[in-house]
């Protein structure tokens, strides 16, 4: 975890490389680095991490929410995905939808190891998420509502 009063998009973009440096791909040897800002400022970084069975394997994105979530964090504005690949990689489906349970709003910057970037939201990735309105209005016995 880094901790400082502002963040530029390029600290976000170095400690999302540095935590590709650190993923575990063995298998596919695509490494993946994300780092992810708590609205108090903190960044929380991640590599993805493989496994022999494929399933149980976490990409970068989970690694670093999860680990920002397990030390109570709950609000994130922005998250930065790293990878080297000539077009820049946006979040898995899997990525998206635990991303949009905590931050809905969530700005993703897009970077590459060749300097490309691109900043989008995840609205516009994920636009009509499955989201906690869903479970909690039927746990209540109401009608889903659009």
């Amino acid at each position: 975890m880094k901790t400082t009063g502002e963040i530029s998009d390029q600290e976000l973009i170095e400690a999302a490389t540095q935590a590709r440096e650190q993923a575990y791909a063995p298998y596919s040897h695509f490494k993946v680095g994300a780092a992810i800002l708590t609205a108090g400022g903190q960044v929380y970084s991640g590599g993805n991490v493989e496994n022999s069975s494929y399933g149980l394997g976490l990409c970068a994105e989970r690694v670093a929410l999860f680990k920002a979530v397990s030390e109570g964090y709950r609000q994130f504005p922005k998250l930065c995905l790293v990878a080297d690949t000539p077009q820049l990689v946006t979040p898995c489906g899997a990525c998206r939808q635990v991303l949009v349970e905590f931050c809905e709003d969530l700005i993703l910057l897009l970077a590459n190891l060749q300097g490309n970037r691109r900043t989008m939201t995840l609205r516009e990735l994920l636009p009509a998420p499955f989201d906690g309105r869903v479970v909690m209005t039927r746990q209540r016995g109401g009608p889903i509502k659009d």
